[in-house]
């Protein structure tokens, strides 16, 4: 059967108000707080943080505050990677973050799924995920929002303010929403 918590990395249904889990975001919320705490300019301390809270991340990463990550344990971010201000990692599922990916500010990475057509379910507090992976060198514009179970092409630029329903490609370029492929780059 599994933990809540093994079934939600695994992408199966679940309960989201599981103790366990309630447990694991009270401590993402904690060090979340010491993270967005830390004196303008202490990159070494934002990445000491990140290094004992994520499961992986690359060096020269750097995610600016306010930051809001729900767990930490899903979530993996490669070398040279840049998240400007507000981030949100809803990573109840896995995501994966490339080397030398650009985010704007208030780019949402959101992962979890609840159910559309059973009410008495969402209400309960069932709900299942789908892995978001970002490819290397991709950039996203402010605002962005990628949906669950989407995945990013290497070399993908991203327009301000779309919304990432669908996979894209290595080398386009998608605006809109939901984003759509406008041309190759």
């Amino acid at each position: 059967m599994g933990t809540n918590r093994e079934k939600m990395i695994k992408g199966e249904p679940y309960l989201s108000m599981d103790p366990e889990l309630e447990l694991d975001r009270q401590r993402a919320w904690r060090e979340m707080n010491r993270f967005n705490a830390l004196e303008p300019g202490d990159y070494e301390g934002m990445h000491a943080i990140l290094k004992s809270f994520v499961a992986e991340i690359g060096e020269n990463t750097v995610l600016l505050p306010r930051l809001q990550i729900e767990y930490g344990y899903n979530t993996r971010i490669g070398s040279n990677s840049f998240m400007n201000y507000d981030g949100i990692i809803l990573d109840c599922g896995p995501v994966t973050i490339g080397d030398n990916v650009m985010m704007g500010p208030r780019v949402q990475l959101l992962t979890a799924l609840h159910p559309i057509e059973d009410h008495d379910a969402r209400i309960a507090g069932w709900e299942t995920t789908a892995p978001i992976v970002i490819g290397d060198k991709v950039w996203f514009g402010g605002g962005v929002i990628v949906c669950p179970g989407v995945t990013i092409g290497n070399n993908t630029v991203v327009g301000a303010g779309s919304v990432v329903t669908r996979d894209l490609p290595d080398h386009v370029l998608a605006v809109g929403n939901p984003a759509r492929v406008v041309r190759k780059i």
